[in-house]
């Protein structure tokens, strides 16, 4: 059977394995019954299959993207309210929100705009200093509390989904690469065609070559490739 494997797309060589082991492990073909080739095959396809359906990043990206805009902007709400607060020296605690805002220019007012990684070591700062015993009596007075437990709880969710996106996309990337698996594959089909060949005359043998002899026919033709006589197969 004469088959270009490396010219087969990666969707065709995964069907052309995947029928080829239907047909042999149908248990139509005894001689084909627990043979090292077919066990074999079955491992690099088990691994060929779980690289072709890999995502090379674990999709999550969106779900951060939006946990850091709830953050951002629970961050920037209180940052307002103490920024227009503190300049209405006539209201009561008008000092505690000069405080306030000082401990936020502190850890910098633009934090918010900063990579992920700065932003969430700013952000731990800021609120380790908002939750000091003088900080968080200013916080009552303001009735700021609900608003900084908010900010609070959207920045650790933040933390908590973009460890689970590293954590996820580590481990893709530890995935064996893709061409190797391919040709571990490649490889071993062929010898397992070519063995097939070897032994289509023989009575045991015949039925199970003409069989997967069809689907390599099928393959070449899905790739487009051009048909081999079949005297030449």
């Amino acid at each position: 059977m004469k088959i270009s494997l490396q010219r087969v797309s990666t969707k065709d060589l995964a069907t052309l394995t995947e029928r080829t082991l239907t047909v042999s492990t149908s248990g139509k073909y005894p001689v084909l019954t627990n043979h090292p080739l077919i066990n074999e095959l079955t491992t690099h396809y088990a691994d060929y299959s779980e690289v072709y359906t890999k995502k090379t990043f674990s999709g999550k990206g969106k779900d951060v993207a939006a946990a850091d805009h709830d953050r951002d902007v629970a961050f920037s709400v209180i940052k307002a309210f103490l920024n227009g607060y503190r300049q209405v020296i006539s209201v009561p605690n008008y000092q505690d929100a000069e405080d306030l805002y000082q401990v936020f220019v502190h850890f910098g007012l633009d934090l918010d705009r900063m990579s992920y990684s700065s932003q969430t070591a700013q952000m731990k700062k800021l609120i380790e200093a908002l939750e000091r015993p003088e900080n968080t009596q200013k916080i009552v007075n303001l009735s700021l509390s609900v608003a900084f437990l908010e900010m609070k709880n959207k920045h650790e969710y933040f933390e908590d989904i973009f460890e689970e996106q590293t954590e996820a996309n580590a481990g893709l990337r530890q995935m064996e690469s893709a061409s190797s698996v391919r040709r571990s594959l490649e490889r071993t089909l062929r010898s397992y065609l070519n063995m097939l060949t070897a032994l289509k005359d023989v009575p045991d043998w015949k039925d199970a070559y003409a069989e997967v002899y069809e689907l390599v026919k099928a393959a070449k033709n899905s790739s487009g490739g051009k048909k081999e006589d079949k005297s030449s197969e």
